[in-house]
C-alpha cells in the first residue's frame, strides 16, 4: 500500500514538472514569436539586406536569429550560423588579449611601447614623453589614424570575381590589390616612425595620455605589442586563450580559419554589394564570427564584471572594466547616445554615458553593437551586412535594438 502511495504521489510530481516546463516552453515560444514578428516588420522597410541579434544573461543565450539574406542574389538567408567582421567590436578581444599577456607576465600595461618595438614610435611634439601601452587602450596614446588608414589597409581578397565590382566604398576608402599588401608591423613603421612614407599627420597636438581620441592605429599597435611580446601572432594568440576556452569553434580573424562557405556578402546599401575584403590592420575591426560565438563572448564578459570569468583572473577583468578616464580627458563627451562607447572607457570596452559597457562598431557592408547592462545583467547583440546613413536607416538600427530591450527581460523571466 504505502508502495503504491509512494509511486502515486512521484507520478504526480513527475507530471506536474512535466507540465510545468510544457507551459515555460510555451510562454517561451510565445514571446520569441511576438519578437520575431515584432523585429520582421522593421525588417520590412528593406533598408538592411541580413542581420542577426541576440538577447544573453551571464548564463545562456535567451535570444539569438538571423533575418534577410547573406546573399541577396542567390536569396540565401541570413541565420545565426552566417558569419561576418564586426568591425569594431574586434577591438574589445584586443583589450582581452593585452590583459591574458600581463598575467602571463609578457608585459606590463603601464611599459613603454618602445620597450616591445623594433622602431621607435614618439610624438614629435612631445619627444621626450613615453608612449604607453595603457595609453592605446584607452585611446589617450596621441595617436591618430591619417589619411593612410583609409586608402592602405583594405586590401581585396584574392580568387574572387571582380567583374563590376565598387572598388572604394564611400569615396574614402579604398580596397587595394591584394599583390599590394604589406604586413602589419611594415604598415605601422611607415605610419608611425619619423622616416615612414605614410607618417602625415600621424600624432595629435595633445601630450600623450591627455586626450581620449579615438584610434585604430593605436588598438593595431597594442595587438602588434602582444605580438612581439608573446612571440605568437596575434590571430593564434586570441585562438588559444579566447576562442578555444569560449567554443567559439565558428570564428578567426583570416578567411582560411572560418568556413568561408557562410560568410555573407557585404553591401554599401541594400543594391550595391562589396568585393570581399580583408585589413593589414585587422585586430582594430577584422574579426569574423557569428551571433551565436559573439554570443558566448558577450556571456563571458558578463561573467568577468561579476567575478565569475574562465579566460581572465578576477584581477584581470577588474582592470579590463574599470573606467580610466575623467572629464579632463575629453573635449566633448558623448552624452547624447546610451550606446556610444566614447563617454569612457576601460581596456578597449567602452561605457556609455548611463552605464551601458560594450563597443559599437562599423566599416564597409558592416555595422554592429554588442551591450550589455549591469544594473540587470542583460546584454544585446546586433550584426548588420548593409550600411546606412540617413535617418531613415537610423531609426529602424535602433528600432531593431529597442525592441530587443523591450523584451529582453520577458525573455530572462521566461527561462526561471
Amino acid at each position: 500500500m504505502k508502495r503504491i502511495l509512494f509511486f502515486t504521489i512521484l507520478s504526480s510530481v513527475f507530471f506536474s514538472c512535466q507540465s510545468a516546463k510544457i507551459g515555460s516552453d510555451s510562454k517561451d515560444k510565445s514571446i520569441k514569436d511576438s519578437l520575431n514578428a515584432a523585429i520582421s516588420n522593421i525588417y520590412q522597410q528593406e533598408l538592411f539586406n541580413g542581420f542577426a541579434v541576440s538577447v544573453v544573461d551571464d548564463q545562456s543565450v535567451l535570444y539569438q536569429k538571423g533575418f534577410g539574406f547573406s546573399d541577396v542574389k542567390e536569396k540565401n538567408p541570413y541565420t545565426d550560423q552566417t558569419i561576418q567582421n564586426i568591425a569594431s567590436v574586434s577591438k574589445t578581444f584586443v583589450g582581452i588579449a593585452v590583459l591574458k599577456a600581463q598575467e602571463l607576465g609578457k608585459l606590463n600595461l603601464n611599459d613603454p611601447v618602445n620597450k616591445y618595438l623594433p622602431f621607435k614610435v614618439v610624438n614629435p611634439h612631445f619627444t621626450k614623453t613615453e608612449i604607453t601601452i595603457r595609453q592605446l587602450t584607452s585611446h589617450t596614446s596621441s595617436i591618430l589614424d591619417n589619411e593612410f588608414y583609409l586608402s592602405k589597409t583594405y586590401y581585396l581578397k584574392p580568387d574572387q570575381n571582380l567583374a563590376g565590382a565598387k572598388l572604394n566604398f564611400d569615396d574614402e576608402q579604398v580596397f587595394n590589390p591584394s599583390e599590394s599588401a604589406i604586413s602589419m608591423a611594415d604598415y605601422l613603421e611607415n605610419v608611425l616612425t619619423e622616416n615612414g612614407k605614410w607618417n602625415k599627420e600621424s600624432f595629435s597636438s595633445s601630450q600623450p595620455g591627455s586626450m581620449y581620441e579615438y584610434s585604430n592605429v593605436g588598438t593595431t599597435l597594442a595587438a602588434y605589442i602582444v605580438e612581439r611580446a608573446t612571440g605568437q601572432s596575434f590571430s593564434d594568440f586570441t585562438k588559444q586563450y579566447i576562442l578555444k576556452p569560449l567554443k567559439m569553434n565558428h570564428s578567426g580573424w583570416k578567411f582560411k580559419e572560418v568556413d568561408f562557405s557562410k560568410f555573407s556578402k557585404l553591401y554599401e546599401n541594400p543594391t550595391t554589394v562589396l568585393p570581399y575584403y580583408y585589413s593589414i590592420t585587422y585586430p582594430d575591426g577584422g574579426f569574423i564570427t557569428n551571433i551565436h560565438d559573439l554570443s558566448l563572448y558577450l556571456s563571458e564578459l558578463m561573467k568577468g564584471y561579476n567575478g565569475k570569468g574562465t579566460i581572465l583572473t578576477k584581477e584581470s577583468y577588474k582592470q579590463y572594466f574599470t573606467p580610466q578616464l575623467s572629464a579632463s580627458n575629453f573635449t566633448e563627451r558623448n552624452d547624447k547616445n546610451p550606446y556610444s562607447e566614447s563617454y569612457n572607457t576601460g581596456i578597449f570596452i567602452g561605457f556609455g554615458y548611463t552605464g551601458y559597457i560594450g563597443h559599437t562598431g562599423g566599416d564597409p557592408g558592416v555595422m554592429s553593437m554588442m551591450f550589455f547592462d549591469p544594473e540587470n545583467n542583460l546584454g544585446r547583440i546586433m550584426i548588420f551586412n548593409t550600411n546606412f546613413s540617413d535617418k531613415k536607416g537610423n531609426d529602424a538600427f535602433y528600432g531593431i535594438w529597442n525592441v530587443l530591450e523591450k523584451y529582453q527581460m520577458r525573455l530572462k523571466e521566461s527561462k526561471r
